[in-house]
């Protein structure tokens, strides 16, 4: 895949468009761009150049094959594994992406992205498959058909298990908040853990809106649950701060 941009730095991003020193501004605009495709818009088989955004410049070569061309030898053999799985068919066209000449520079992000959409096509095949975070081996060409799709599920396999155990942190935390801030008396400590259960980062406008309850009555809670270590500021500014829970 390429880019490794952890969830804190891609909601400062996708949220306020904040990037660190040392960030990579182009791989940060990568990952939105997935966020993007794998939370809305339309299905790839839909319409492939608008899910992707790519289509051939107008001064092509005359011996170069248009877009639209590649894009649609690669729909044409999609089309006709209709009957297999969903995930079969994601694999499937992730491993054909390169050979129907799709690959932009070099990235595979934009096949992960796709066949992730088209694993969790029409609701029968995963909710969720984030194979990257089971590392490369899901990922991995070579070697015949069966075995591309044999590391492909395993990949899937412990890349679940890996978000598992993800949730099973914030679980964690949440029993530890809660045990934490039992003395505190209103309805804003439970209403704000709960947000920062549920959502990677929080700014306080953002837990306002969420909870219901005054800026004074969320800004005191989360310098409450700062000073104590239950979480931790992440931007460093004065203005535009956001907060995340600590495992």
């Amino acid at each position: 895949m390429g880019d490794r941009i952890g969830p804190d730095r891609l909601a400062l991003w996708m949220s306020l468009r904040l990037s660190g020193v040392q960030d990579d501004t182009g791989a940060l605009a990568r990952v939105g761009w997935a966020v993007r495709r794998l939370t809305g818009g339309s299905r790839p088989e839909v319409d492939f150049s608008a899910f992707l955004d790519r289509r051939g410049p107008k001064n092509l070569g005359d011996e170069a094959e248009p877009f639209a061309d590649r894009a649609g030898s690669w729909l044409d053999l999609m089309a006709q594994a209709a009957d297999f799985h969903a995930i079969t068919r994601a694999c499937m066209g992730f491993h054909l992406w390169s050979s129907a000449g799709l690959s932009h520079q070099g990235d595979r992000i934009e096949a992960a992205v796709t066949a992730a959409r088209i694993a969790a096509s029409e609701g029968k095949g995963a909710v969720f498959a984030p194979l990257a975070m089971g590392g490369a081996g899901g990922l991995r060409g070579g070697g015949p058909p069966g075995e591309r799709l044999a590391g492909w599920l395993d990949g899937m396999e412990t890349a679940c298990l890996t978000a598992m155990r993800h949730l099973d942190d914030i679980e964690a935390w949440s029993a530890r908040a809660e045990t934490e801030m039992s003395p505190l008396s209103g309805k804003t400590p439970t209403a704000l853990r709960a947000v920062l259960t549920e959502w990677p980062l929080v700014s306080s406008p953002m837990a306002e809106a969420l909870t219901g309850s005054s800026r004074a009555a969320v800004q005191r809670n989360l310098t409450w649950m700062e000073a104590r270590g239950l979480i931790r500021e992440m931007t460093g500014q004065g203005r535009y701060r956001m907060w995340r829970a600590t495992n």
